[in-house]
């Protein structure tokens, strides 16, 4: 797969964001936080810093083309899905079945991903895993709490690889008169959900007052969701040029798939209150683990994958 011109512009554009981004992070910090005590402001600047390296490291994965992407989101899959099942309940009758979880099911499942093999990709974690992991686990004969045990592995493998196992799939898209730039669509994906997740932090910022949820995440409000949502369809609609849809689709596009980002975010919070932590790690300065800065990602791309198999 050759590399689209397409994305040495959009690597150009982020770039430029994030050198206008760091410029106004540091001038806040001299101005208003001249001796780094300045929560908000410390924390601002901790997230570009940490937008810089996530950036690289998907243009990079980007340019390597099919398999940079499908490697990469398999090392994530492999980061969140330990994050996840490090908070959940298990004892000695779930060796295996975790064994089998991250040495077995989820380098087969980005296998298919990468044969494109939608027929066994798109049923493989759902039928076969959620059958077969429950059955190596009670040969461990460890009955104590066994569907709440192995109810989590398999939410967790939802949600950690096959979810996100759909973000590489969108490269197996065949699309008429868009041959050899479907690699742009996970771009596309990665960059309006991302920027929606940004811009409802700032707009939450500047003008939130009404909470969304405030026993899940307090930091959500009704102006930061409206306001990252609205900004960031537009952003994707000026992304059409990238993408096989026209401006109007890619706002259409854009709105759904913010929603459901939004929709992931909340899901995520509520299974870290009840497990009574803030972040899933402290992996990425100022986001917190893999699954903080990949939840909305998560609920996004199966979504995306499939209006866009059916539509186009």
């Amino acid at each position: 797969m050759t590399t689209p011109p397409e994305l040495f512009t959009l690597l150009l554009w982020l770039f430029g964001f994030l050198a206008v981004a760091t410029l106004i992070g540091e001038g806040l910090a001299r101005r208003i936080s001249p001796d780094g005590t300045h929560p908000t402001i410390e924390n601002l600047n901790a997230r570009i810093r940490s937008w810089w390296n996530m950036v690289i490291l998907i243009g990079l994965a980007l340019l390597a083309g099919r398999t940079g992407i499908v490697v990469l989101a398999a090392i994530c899959s492999f980061a969140a899905l330990r994050e996840f099942l490090t908070l959940t309940t298990k004892n000695r009758g779930d060796h295996w079945a975790l064994v089998v979880a991250f040495f077995v099911v989820l380098p087969i499942q980005y296998v298919l991903i990468w044969l494109e093999w939608y027929g066994l990709y798109s049923i493989f974690i759902p039928v076969y895993g959620f059958l077969f992991l429950p059955i190596i686990a009670a040969f461990r004969g460890h009955s104590e709490n066994f569907l709440h045990r192995i109810s989590e592995t398999q939410w967790a493998l939802m949600v950690c690889v096959f979810c996100l196992s759909h973000l590489p799939a969108l490269i197996s898209l065949e699309i008429e008169g868009y041959e050899g730039r479907q690699i742009m669509l996970v771009a596309f994906l990665i960059v309006v959900v991302q920027m929606s997740d940004v811009l409802q932090y700032v707009w939450g910022k500047l003008l939130g007052r009404h909470k969304i949820a405030p026993s899940l995440s307090p930091s959500k409000t009704w102006e930061g969701f409206i306001g990252g949502i609205l900004s960031s369809s537009l952003i994707g609609a000026s992304l059409a040029w990238m993408t096989p849809f026209s401006a109007l689709e890619a706002a259409a596009l854009s709105l759904v798939i913010t929603m459901m980002g939004f929709c992931g975010g909340l899901v995520m919070s509520a299974i870290k209150r009840d497990r009574g932590v803030k972040d899933w790690g402290h992996l990425i300065e100022g986001h917190g683990g893999f699954l903080d800065r990949l939840d909305s990602v998560i609920f996004a791309a199966p979504i995306f994958y499939h209006l866009v198999r059916f539509f186009y």
